[in-house]
């Protein structure tokens, strides 16, 4: 008990002698990088929940020779293992966005 008190008073004198913590601020600069525009129900939903994780320029540094599998995997790795919180029913959509849009399906493919 003693151990922890003189602990506890220490860590609150050395705080006192540095001075009331500071906030500090950052300002990070505008994204710039968009995911394209497209009417695939996919892309609403990568707006709403791919861009809470990561840019759009992730997905923009992709191979465009992506096959609909790679998207697939990519996208149920961001799902599982990672964690992101969206619906299991919407992995199909985004896929389809992303494929058609970014991979071999898409005219970014060819």
């Amino acid at each position: 008990m003693k151990t922890t008190i003189l602990k506890s008073a220490l860590l609150l004198a050395a705080g006192l002698a540095l001075g009331p913590a500071q906030a500090l601020e950052i300002t990070l600069p505008a994204e710039t990088a968009v995911y394209q525009e497209s009417s695939l129900p996919g892309y609403q939903l990568a707006m709403a929940h791919c861009l809470m994780c990561h840019s759009a320029q992730y997905v923009q540094t992709q191979p465009h020779t992506s096959p609909r599998s790679y998207w697939e995997a990519t996208v149920k790795k961001m799902k599982k293992p990672f964690g992101a919180p969206f619906p299991e029913a919407d992995i199909e959509p985004i896929v389809d966005y992303l494929s058609k849009t970014y991979g071999a399906e898409g005219t970014a493919g060819k």
